[in-house]
């Protein structure tokens, strides 16, 4: 299958080059639960810098999963929140998130 000019084996390797990464599935998850502000998701994600998260939630928005509303105000407002494409994604990481759970209660190593 053909996706953005480039050929893929399969629906997964679509699916990975879209939300594949260290944030981009936490950045989904978050903003599943409610529409958040840079500030709060700069919060979130501690681990990372500013560069790093501005890049990623710019890549998820041009790919439509998540939209970018800024508020014409001084200092600038901008919040995120989840398209209806990307609320599609939240019943998969939903299931991730339940396996991860299961997999390291179970005690296998992480």
């Amino acid at each position: 299958m053909t996706f953005r000019d480039r050929e893929y084996k399969c629906g997964i390797d679509v699916t990975l080059a879209l939300v594949g990464g260290k944030w981009k599935a936490s950045i989904l998850w978050h903003l599943a639960q409610e529409t958040m502000r840079f500030s709060d998701l700069q919060r979130q994600f501690s681990d990372t810098t500013r560069k790093m998260l501005t890049q990623q939630l710019r890549e998820l928005e041009t790919d439509g999963l998540v939209h970018r509303k800024v508020y014409p105000q001084v200092p600038p407002k901008v919040e995120y929140s989840l398209t209806e494409q990307g609320r599609t994604i939240f019943p998969i990481l939903e299931m991730m998130c339940d396996w991860g759970r299961n997999y390291a209660q179970a005690g296998n190593p992480l």
